[in-house]
Parts: C-alpha cells; structure tokens; sequence
C-alpha cells in the first residue's frame, strides 16, 4: 500500500515577515524555502498562505502607519503583494521551487462552485510539484467579501485539500495561560484538546500594528480547522527551520489535536464558510426543538418575524426571540415570501399564495443546528 502524502497548511503573519525597520526579512523567507524544498523532496505538499502585502506596500509608500482610507490600503495591497511574490520566487528559485499565487476572497468559498474549481486548482498544483501561495485578495476585497485575516483563511483552506495540519507562524511561541508581553508569570499551554470558553478568555485578543489578528483569530481558527480533522499548531517563526520536528509534533509550540467527531462537509460548509444574507426570528417551540438538536424542517407557523433581505436558496440564520444563533440553513423561500406568510399554518398558504412555494422556509437537510454557543463568535 502507497504512503500517504502528509498535506500541511502554513500561514506566516505580516510581522514575521518584516524586520525591525520594516523591511523584507530576507532571512526568514530564505529559511522557509530552504526546508520547503527539503520536505517536498519527502513527499509532503505544502501550502503557504501569506500576509504581508499591505505591510510591505506600505512600507513601498513610507507610510507609518496603516491607512484609514480604503483605495490607498487596496494601493498598498496591490503593490505590495507583487513586491512579496517577487521575493519569494527569487529565494524558491535558488531551490528549484515552483510557486503559484492565487488570491481569494470569502465568495470563493461561500459559492460551491468555485469552491470546487479551487479545489481543483490545488490538486492539480500538488500533482505537478507547485506550492501554492495564498492571500486574501486585498486589493479587491470590500467587507462584503472579506475573509478578515489569514489565520481564519487558512483553516479554511484545510477541509478543501484534507489537509493532515495547519501551522499558524507567528512572533509568539503559542498560546499562554496569560499574555506573556505583560505577565511575567505566563506559562506556554503544549497541548489543547478542547476548546470552549476558558480558552478563549485565554487568548489575548491585542493586535500588532501591521497583522490583522491577534491569539482570539488563532483559537478561530483553530476551532474551524480541528473540527475538519486537521491538527494545528501555533509557534514562533524563528522556528521555521525546525518545520519537519513541527510537522510530526516534536513539541514545538501549542498542539491543538483534530476532534474526535468531524463535522460532516456539509454542516461544515454551512457553519464556516458562509455568511447569512438575512435572519428569521422563530418562537419558543422550534427553538426548543433546535436546541435539543432536532434536525427540523423550519416551517412558516413557527416563523415570527424576518430580518434583512434574502433569496431564495440564500443562506440564513435561524435566531431566537432573544437574538441567540440557533441554526444556519439554506433558504427555501425568499425574504418577501417568508414575510407573507409567516405564522400561518400549511394549509392555508396554498389559499394565500398567488403561485406554488414550498411549504418549509428551510428543510432539514439545508440545515445546521449550531450544537455549541462557541461557533456564534465566528459566524456573528
């Protein structure tokens, strides 16, 4: 029998990337294409999701600090993304790599169909030695169509590609009791099989001043990439020339171990990578039946009111009385719709309405019950 290829996902933030002085940190870009070629060479396919452009750009345009303004921070992207793919072809060069950008946007995952394509993509590129780089396309995106940060669009990419570990390079050796900048007393946590809130009120949520996301997006993104069955590890990019000891988990760094129970892809789509378009608010008895995770066909009787416009075949979110995120599905009615005849029985909205509908507003099987409270602090 064949050994299976290991698949790895690596993310190296903006600060990682840069010297003191805010220039291109040769050295640390050297490093990593250096063990990049050592490990392809042992068959194992990696993926490089990057940040950085806006950094660099900005550093191109001797700004400060990052700015305000949406067309110049799309400017900075722009250049310096082409600045960023410059340096790493001329380092993977010296190693007989071959790279390829692709840039994305949360649309890229949200619409199924180009979420297969880039799956595509990406096996292609394994099966003819090509490295995927990858970065938000920040010169496009608007906040419609953001990811928000790489650490979140990396653990994105591990379901698409089966990755077996996503590794989160950093300027902090992981994750710590307390935040190790401020508290002399913070303890470095090696292993984390569970995440629930304790984690979270251990994660620092401070931002550095070129990334985008502090410890809070890390534990994100750990929760998105372990419920598809990847590990992820948090370390120091000074560690990058120990990759492979990282890769087989030679203590390096906080371990977040693959849960026991995966999330099926689907439910997995649903919860992760798409963003509600609107909002049905449902009475006490389906949030009663949702919150036993009864897998229930959302009816208009139950439906009180509805929030936003939407489609049909929409995504949106099934939210109680009270405003808690109860479920995420896909809408077999649209906005208007649903506003006609919500509360009515069945039976009467064939005699209300003009034209055939379905008789559900969301069908058990495009639906998810959100299981754990914790999901809501990505999707919301």
């Amino acid at each position: 029998m064949a050994k299976q290829t290991l698949k790895v996902v690596i993310k190296i933030g903006s600060s990682s990337l840069e010297d003191e002085q805010g220039y291109i940190n040769y050295n640390i870009i050297n490093r990593m294409m250096k063990t990049f070629s050592l490990l392809q060479k042992k068959d194992i396919d990696l993926v490089l999701v990057t940040s950085g452009a806006i950094a660099l750009g900005m550093n191109e345009l001797h700004l400060s600090s990052k700015p305000k303004d949406m067309s110049l921070k799309q400017a900075c992207a722009a250049l310096g993304q082409a600045k960023l793919m410059e340096v790493y072809n001329e380092f993977a060069a010296k190693y007989d790599l071959l790279l390829g950008q692709i840039l994305l946007s949360h649309d890229d995952f949200e619409k199924r169909n180009r979420m297969l394509y880039l799956q595509n993509t990406l096996k292609a590129m394994f099966e003819n030695n090509i490295i995927p780089v990858i970065n938000e396309n920040d010169a496009l995106a608007v906040e419609e169509i953001k990811v928000g940060d790489n650490d979140t669009l990396a653990s994105l990419i591990c379901p698409m590609i089966n990755a077996d570990l996503l590794i989160l390079f950093s300027d902090i050796d992981g994750l710590y009791t307390k935040n190790p900048k401020i508290y002399d007393d913070a303890t470095l946590i090696k292993v984390v099989n569970k995440i629930d809130d304790s984690i979270f009120e251990e994660a620092s949520s401070s931002t550095s001043k070129v990334g985008t996301g502090g410890m809070e997006t890390k534990i994100n993104a750990a929760l998105i990439a372990t419920s598809c069955g990847s590990d992820m590890i948090i370390c120091n990019a000074k560690e990058i020339s120990s990759l492979e000891d990282i890769i087989f988990k030679k203590n390096i760094g906080t371990l977040f171990t693959k849960q026991n129970s995966v999330i099926p892809s689907k439910e997995h789509w649903l919860i992760f990578k798409t963003k509600g378009k609107g909002s049905i608010v449902v009475d006490e008895g389906v949030e009663e039946e949702l919150k036993k995770d009864t897998k229930i066909s959302i009816l208009p009787k139950g439906i009180l009111s509805v929030q936003g416009e939407f489609l049909k075949d929409d995504i949106i979110c099934i939210i109680s009385k009270e405003g808690e995120l109860l479920a995420k599905g896909k809408s077999s009615m649209s906005s208007f719709e649903i506003n006609f005849v919500k509360g009515l029985p069945s039976s009467k909205i064939k005699e209300i309405m003009p034209y055939p509908i379905r008789k559900e507003a969301v069908h058990a099987s495009n639906l998810v019950v959100i299981k754990e409270k914790i999901y809501g602090r990505i999707i919301k």
